[in-house]
């Protein structure tokens, strides 16, 4: 089954959306997605590195260089060969305010969660997002490499979907689960960095949590998930870069479970 490919994040659909050259060009035309176009801005224009651009539009590096690299291989082809460009599609959304210096202003992220979170809530709609793996919540938030995020309505679970973190590391994360616009996380270990980045996206934490990710789902619906309220992860530095937390020997579990409380 093909990975799910991630919405990427743009400030501003492009000004102008077409380009052919004057005189006799060929008639061949080459289509440029909008978010391949959004990369080139970033990184041609406004002279961002490939990093920076990831963080922007809310994907993991290697993505950022592969989109720019099929910018500028289909840009070329119509300088070249002399074909009408189109800037249209792709796999986007407009940049909703939930980006950390989105657009390279400091957006006021804990307004914009504030807001979206209330509409939801009148809606009778809301998600929950559980570090995943194999079925099991992955044990270290900032190493997760796919999150199960569930769909709620009228108190039961409407839909679930797996989605790839792609490599974002801690700080991304908070970024991309407000982009899917998340209400709840339950998660394993998490560091005080990570905590406060999701408490500002206005994100409901429920850490040190372990067992299975429906199991845990159910059990916050019904009031009693237990959990570790003051979980943390504090081997930083200790290990490898390598290491991905997965032994609760490093303290990373916290002490939380599926209860009967």
């Amino acid at each position: 089954m093909a990975r799910p490919v991630r919405c990427r994040r743009i400030c501003l659909e492009p000004k102008y959306d077409s380009f052919a050259p004057c005189g006799a060009g060929s008639t061949e035309q080459v289509l440029l997605a909008v978010d391949e176009y959004e990369a080139v801005r970033l990184i041609d224009y406004e002279k961002r590195t490939h990093e920076q651009c990831a963080r922007q539009m809310g994907v993991s590096r290697t993505t950022v260089t592969e989109m720019y690299e099929r910018a500028r291989t289909k840009i070329a082809d119509c300088i070249v060969g002399g074909k009408t460009l189109y800037i249209s599609g792709g796999n986007y959304a407009l940049c909703d305010g939930s980006a950390w210096r989105c657009c390279g202003k400091k957006c006021d992220r804990a307004k914009y969660a504030a807001e979206t979170a209330g509409k939801r809530k009148e809606d009778g709609i809301m998600k929950i997002a559980v570090t995943y793996e194999n079925g099991k919540v992955f044990p270290h938030f900032g190493h997760t490499e796919q999150f199960k995020i569930y769909e709620i309505a009228d108190g039961k679970v409407a839909g679930a979907q797996v989605v790839e973190t792609n490599g974002s590391g801690h700080g991304a994360l908070a970024g991309m689960l407000s982009a899917y616009k998340v209400d709840t996380l339950i998660c394993g270990g998490i560091g005080a960095g990570a905590q406060a980045a999701l408490a500002e996206a206005g994100i409901r934490l429920y850490g040190g949590v372990s067992g299975g990710t429906d199991e845990a789902v159910d059990a916050l619906l019904a009031g009693r998930l237990t959990f570790d309220p003051d979980v943390h992860c504090d081997h930083h530095g200790h290990h490898g870069e390598g290491h991905h937390c997965r032994e609760d020997k490093h303290g990373c579990l916290g002490n939380g479970g599926i209860g009967n409380a």
